[in-house]
């Protein structure tokens, strides 16, 4: 993955769908999928809402899109960080870190990700599931090498439990974001470890 990949955008500058794709995350994490209209989105990247139709067949399909890539970069980023050589546990920091650091640097998307999985189609819904399924899957090998007395069944549940603790960020701006970064790597690490 190149080291300026976010989420929404693969190289260096933003081409239309990705800037529509930031733009929607943003309006989606402010006012909700179903408050958002085309024209607001369009709006946002200045062109008329009929002009997105361009780019994208549907709000539906904009959704669809930011929610599968957001799957598919921390299934990817996460899978990175577990094949990379070392200790089992400096790979279990590594993951942690690259978790909070997408958390704190796309707040957005972790607030739409975590509120519109009920709106996407069916077809978009099974596709995100499936990448959701493979990363925490990462996540339970990593805790396991690093911790080995815990269970696959503990593993899966720490990771969950870990999940909601730093994806609560959007909620949580009271420290700056490298304060607030070294904190919630010390508190995931923490309960991992008291899970062990």
């Amino acid at each position: 993955m190149p080291a300026n990949s976010t989420p929404l955008v693969n190289g260096e500058k933003a081409n239309r769908r990705e800037q529509i794709l930031s733009a929607a995350a943003e309006l989606f994490a402010h006012h909700g999928f179903h408050g958002v209209g085309i024209d607001d989105i369009g709006a946002a990247v200045g062109i008329s809402g009929p002009g997105l139709y361009r780019h994208f067949r549907s709000k539906d399909a904009i959704l669809g899109e930011m929610l599968n890539s957001i799957s598919r970069y921390l299934l990817d980023g996460g899978t990175a960080w577990a094949s990379r050589p070392g200790p089992p546990e400096e790979t279990l920091i590594g993951l942690v870190g690259f978790h909070v650091g997408f958390a704190l640097g796309h707040p957005a998307l972790i607030t739409v990700q975590e509120r519109n999985l009920a709106n996407l189609t069916d077809a978009d819904r099974k596709q995100v599931r499936a990448l959701q399924r493979q990363y925490v899957e990462v996540w339970v090998r990593v805790i396991r090498e690093a911790l080995p007395d815990l269970g696959e069944l503990q593993a899966r549940s720490a990771a969950h439990a870990v999940f909601g603790l730093i994806n609560s960020t959007p909620y949580n701006r009271h420290l700056g974001d490298d304060e607030l970064a070294e904190l919630l790597c010390r508190l995931a690490l923490g309960a991992l470890r008291a899970a062990g």
